[in-house]
Order: C-alpha cells, then structure tokens, then sequence
C-alpha cells in the first residue's frame, strides 16, 4: 500500500487546523469564563526569547497554506500577521482551512520531485516536493502547533493530548 503526496498534506493539514482552531475556541471560553483578556495568552510565550501565541499560529497556517499550494504548483496567496485577539486568531484559522480544503488529489498528486526552493535561515534552499513536505513543512507545522499548545496549557487552559490529536477517525 502506498500513500500519495494528497494523502499526506492535505488531511494532515485539515485535521491539524481543525484542532489548532478547536483549542484557540477553548482558550477563547476559558479567557471569558475567567474574565482574563485576550491579549494575555495572545502575547504569551513559553520562554523569552520564543515567538508568542500569535505567531505560532501565523507560521502553522502559513505552513499549512503555503505548503499545499507549492505542491500543487502555485503560489499560497499572503496573509496579513496582524491579529490581536484569540477571535482574529480562529478566523485566520479558518481562511487557511477554507484555502487547503477545496485542494484535491490530482493538484497535489505527482508533487514528489516538484523542485521548491524557500529560504531556511536566510538562505536559499531546494528541496524535491516529496522532501519539503516531510522533512521540513510538516515538522514545521506541528512545531507551531503543538508549541501554541503548550503556551495554552501552561496558561491554565484545560486542554489534553485529545485535544492536540483530535478524533481519531
């Protein structure tokens, strides 16, 4: 059995989103429910010199976007890096998931030698498709994913492994 290139993004990308976005809606009630600001677990990070929550999920949706379309052989369009709130950040969520949904098989199918060059560190770095996706996009994605994770967590938000994984379906 072998597993195709669509098989191995574009699902994962769904799933990871679906739960990133599932978790930023339990923060968003626990802020409420204990009448903290948004900005604070927004603006938190795990340590001082690590990106905050708002960036963490900027670069897991740009990875989730940006991989799907260069595999399918275009450009992912730019999204602003401006959100404040948890609200703005689901919505962002929601954007990627409405750009890499629609994606099928026959875009990305075929993408394992696709020559994809990014810079990594400042400088540039060529990758075949087959590579950038598990070698570098998807670690990249559930990095950021799982690092928002643990800003949430770590800022008392109940949430567990089951959330991270989601349904396992």
């Amino acid at each position: 059995m072998t597993i195709s290139m669509y098989q191995a993004s574009v699902p994962a990308f769904v799933k990871g989103l679906t739960n990133l976005k599932a978790i930023l809606e339990k923060a968003a009630a626990h802020a409420q429910a204990h009448k903290i600001d948004d900005a604070v677990f927004v603006t938190s990070r795990l340590y001082p010199n690590m990106l905050p929550l708002s960036k963490q999920i900027q670069i897991a949706s740009d990875f989730a976007r940006g991989t799907t379309a260069r595999l399918a052989g275009t450009e992912p369009p730019s999204m602003e890096d401006n959100e404040k709130t948890l609200a703005e950040l689901i919505a962002r969520v929601d954007r990627t998931l409405d750009y890499v949904k629609p994606f099928i098989a026959t875009q990305i199918d075929g993408s394992e030698a696709r020559s994809i060059t990014r810079q990594v560190r400042g400088q540039p770095r060529t990758f075949t498709g087959l590579n950038y996706l598990l070698q570098y996009a998807l670690p990249n994605f559930y990095f950021h994913s799982a690092t928002a994770y643990g800003i949430l967590r770590h800022n008392g938000v109940e949430i567990g492994k089951a959330d991270f994984l989601g349904s396992l379906d």
